[in-house]
């Protein structure tokens, strides 16, 4: 009788703190950096390669974010599921296989939910698949110094290979802080609203309980067991704890926050900021200091739109969309991190302005003007908006994007594609044509081959396009 009450009471023992759980075959590691230096004040096991689980999303996140700042998408691209990640298992979102999602939402769900369809589909739609997409996470991570990091999947789930340190990852940490601040405080959302569902945060008991913190990511899997880095601010302050292979969410929590607690002893409170500089690519992929996407180089010569007939337009207004658009394409490697406002700008411009009779190409220079020849009038043709010249008469085919409610959207569209597609739409003419349905935006004289790689390149990125021929 008694044996069998000590062995009742072991397995009691046993079910409470998960002995035999395969989470605590995970080695413990930890890191504790002062973010605003870089410099670590408490480490162990921290170039242990080890599952990273969820944290994997970080770089996923960091990467999304990238894509925004070079023009690859938009918070508000609509992005079509694939079968694949529909079917990523939990924790997900509940995504549907065909459906459309805005990019926006695919983040929040990835970083407050930590969903892993929506991981998934970010990684798709930015590279064309999962295992594109975890080539570009591990040139990311050569170029932000996280050496013993490899990526295998865009969600952190198990997988050969798939392994990262809890330096590297306090690492990753820091970079998100710094590197895209305008963003950093989607990880403090308790709930945030990721377009089909509201979602709570996985993180949210360091975040209530915890003064001062603000992120950033957990993670679980069985082989990773519990890890989580997390950052918080008091004062001037910043520190960021990293734990890998916690036995459980509770003991993961209380052991960061212990982690905080001596990196705020240790840490001095006269540090000066060091922020690190903005990655650089310098393999193929990419040219000076940012990522380009694969097939796209930076213009040699400024694509500027041609004037607008007089009085149709303040000229204080074509002189700043002629000046924005400019600067943003002549720069649009992304070095500058003034780019994304000069295109906002000129965009801004390009809204504010009010419906317009069609403009013509400002005439060829010549050594003496000739006058204009008189045209007896006809029948009105289709409005069109011609914004650059074709340097190839003989090209008859195309690029449509669809219509749009509105003059001005479509022109937008056209130069949002332009500036994302650098390379692609080089040599071709931008049109606005008036439809049945609207406004329709379209690349005309392009090369029947040149038409069908654009559209499939747009395609990928999920942008809904097709072909036209004579």
């Amino acid at each position: 009788m008694f044996v069998r009450f000590l062995y009742v009471a072991l397995l009691g023992v046993t079910l409470a703190f998960g002995a035999f759980s395969p989470a605590q075959a995970a080695p413990y590691a930890a890191m504790v950096m002062d973010a605003r230096n870089g410099e670590v004040l408490h480490s162990r096991n921290a170039d242990t390669r080890l599952h990273p689980a969820s944290l994997t999303k970080m770089m996923t996140i960091y990467i999304a974010f990238e894509a925004i700042r070079l023009g690859e998408i938009t918070l508000d691209t609509e992005v079509t599921i694939s079968a694949n990640a529909a079917a990523e298992p939990p924790s997900e979102l509940g995504l549907r296989a065909g459906s459309t999602i805005r990019f926006r939402y695919l983040i929040r769900a990835a970083a407050v939910r930590s969903a892993n369809d929506a991981a998934t589909a970010i990684g798709e739609v930015l590279a064309g698949s999962e295992a594109a997409f975890a080539r570009r996470m591990n040139r990311t991570a050569v170029a932000l110094g996280m050496t013993r990091t490899t990526f295998r999947n865009a969600h952190g789930l198990t997988e050969d290979g798939h392994l990262s340190t809890a330096r590297d990852m306090t690492m990753l940490g820091r970079r998100l802080v710094y590197d895209y601040p305008q963003y950093y405080n989607l990880f403090s959302r308790i709930t945030a609203d990721a377009g089909i569902a509201q979602v709570r945060n996985t993180n949210r008991v360091v975040l209530t309980q915890y003064r001062g913190a603000d992120g950033i990511k957990t993670g679980y899997t069985r082989a990773a067991g519990f890890n989580l880095v997390a950052s918080a601010q008091r004062g001037n302050e910043r520190i960021i704890a990293t734990v890998f292979g916690g036995r459980s969410s509770a003991w993961r929590n209380e052991r960061v926050m212990e982690l905080l607690d001596m990196g705020f002893e240790r840490a001095p409170s006269d540090v000066a900021l060091r922020t690190p500089p903005l990655p650089t690519y310098t393999d193929d992929g990419g040219a000076g200091s940012s990522h380009t996407p694969p097939g796209q180089r930076a213009p040699t010569t400024s694509m500027r739109p041609f004037m607008r007939p007089h009085g149709s337009v303040d000229a204080d207004v074509i002189a700043a969309i002629d000046d924005a658009v400019g600067a943003a394409l002549t720069q649009a490697t992304g070095a500058d991190p003034e780019v994304a406002a000069a295109v906002e700008a000129a965009l801004s411009a390009v809204e504010g302005a009010t419906e317009r009779p069609a403009p013509r190409p400002e005439p060829q220079a010549a050594l003496e003007p000739e006058p204009e020849p008189i045209v007896p009038p006809r029948p009105a043709p289709e409005p069109e908006v011609v914004t650059r010249a074709s340097s190839t008469g003989s090209r008859l085919f195309g690029v449509s994007l669809g219509p749009q409610n509105s003059h001005h959207a479509a022109e937008r569209l056209l130069l949002r594609t332009a500036l994302a597609e650098l390379g692609t739409f080089d040599e071709a003419l931008r049109r606005v044509v008036q439809v049945s349905r609207g406004y329709d935006a379209r690349f005309a004289g392009m090369t029947e081959d040149q038409a069908t790689r654009a559209c499939a390149r747009l395609s990928a990125r999920s942008v809904t396009c097709e072909t036209f021929g004579p």
